[in-house]
């Protein structure tokens, strides 16, 4: 049996729905042979661990621990689901300061007890909080630490397809930037259906501007649709792409979507959004933007939403001033 990598791979948790899809299709893709589950709540991880050893996966060393301590030590890769799940009726910044503490003390654990992990990729929300905390607590390199966004780029390119009433392998490159929530930014120029740029087929008789705009809004609003639909958060395609990320970190297939990472480059400073990235064995890596005025300034306004979410965390006092990042974590300038 071959596998990407031999190295440790944690589910953090995997007693959740995400976190368990998250270790079925860690083994099914073949990642690596050493996948430890981890979650405080022992008797639903058991559970978890029991099922997963009934799929008789060959080769895999699946371990499971309520003991964050056990989880982490030796680890290289982690992916963690392990905040508290959007309900009905919530928002993702709903869950901002429950979270924002877990993030924390997740990012204190990493530094505690696996310093030398090579890749996170952290999907709880609001996840470009939730990640950024984890990365100033960690001490790790802003390289090493993603967050998962690609849902609203997949929810754009399901959309498309729906509406288009065309395969979804000829609608590529569907992009949307900015912040993961309600605020995010949706590209339309860099879309191409069959061929031609979406831009030109907006505004005619097979995507008139009112029919965008609202499915603009069914992409902004599709995790609502999942919570009003099954009655829960999402839980197969976050599992599926975060899966796909750490993948791709350990060196093995290209991730194909935008991936949120830490920016500080003169336009949106110290923060954690979705950017155009690149994902391999060296990190996360980033290239500015391209789009039109409009979609440049709806990406500003993103990131504006981020630092006031940003802003809050700060004045809550889970991370301390911006000032005074790079004495918590010498990575960050």
């Amino acid at each position: 049996m071959e596998f990407i990598t031999d190295e440790k791979l944690v589910i953090v948790g995997a007693a959740g729905m995400i976190g368990s899809n998250m270790a079925q299709t860690a083994m099914m893709m073949h990642l690596t042979p050493e996948i430890c589950l981890y979650d405080p709540y022992g008797p639903a991880l058991e559970g978890v661990a029991e099922e997963l050893y009934h799929c008789a996966f060959e080769g895999v060393n699946l371990t499971y621990t309520s003991d964050i301590k056990e989880a982490l030590t030796g680890a290289k890769y982690i992916v963690s689901s392990g905040g508290a799940a959007r309900k009905a009726g919530m928002t993702r910044e709903d869950l901002l300061k429950g979270n924002a503490q877990i993030a924390e003390q997740f990012g204190k654990d990493v530094r505690a007890y696996c310093p030398d992990v090579k890749h996170i990729v952290v999907i709880f929300n609001p996840a470009d909080i939730t990640g950024l905390i984890t990365l100033l607590y960690s001490g790790l390199k802003p390289s090493q630490v993603t967050t998962l966004a690609a849902l609203d780029s997949t929810r754009l390119q399901s959309e498309l397809v729906k509406y288009l009433h065309v395969p979804a392998s000829e609608i590529v490159n569907c992009r949307t930037y900015g912040g993961h929530g309600e605020q995010m930014a949706v590209f339309a120029s860099t879309t191409m259906v069959d061929g031609k740029p979406l831009t030109e087929i907006i505004g005619t008789e097979c995507l008139p501007e009112k029919d965008w705009e609202e499915l603009k809004v069914r992409v902004i609003q599709g995790g609502k649709k999942i919570i009003d639909l099954r009655g829960r958060s999402s839980f197969q395609s976050p599992a599926y792409l975060s899966i796909e990320m750490i993948a791709a970190a350990m060196g093995g297939k290209p991730f194909r979507w935008p991936a949120g990472c830490y920016v500080d480059n003169g336009r949106f400073n110290h923060i954690m959004m979705a950017m155009e990235t690149s994902i391999d064995s060296s990190g996360v890596h980033y290239r500015e933007v391209q789009g039109t005025p409009a979609e440049q300034k709806e990406l500003e306004e993103s990131y504006r939403h981020l630092c006031t979410l940003r802003d809050e965390v700060i004045a809550m006092g889970v991370l301390p001033p911006i000032a005074d990042w790079h004495a918590l974590n010498p990575n960050i300038d």
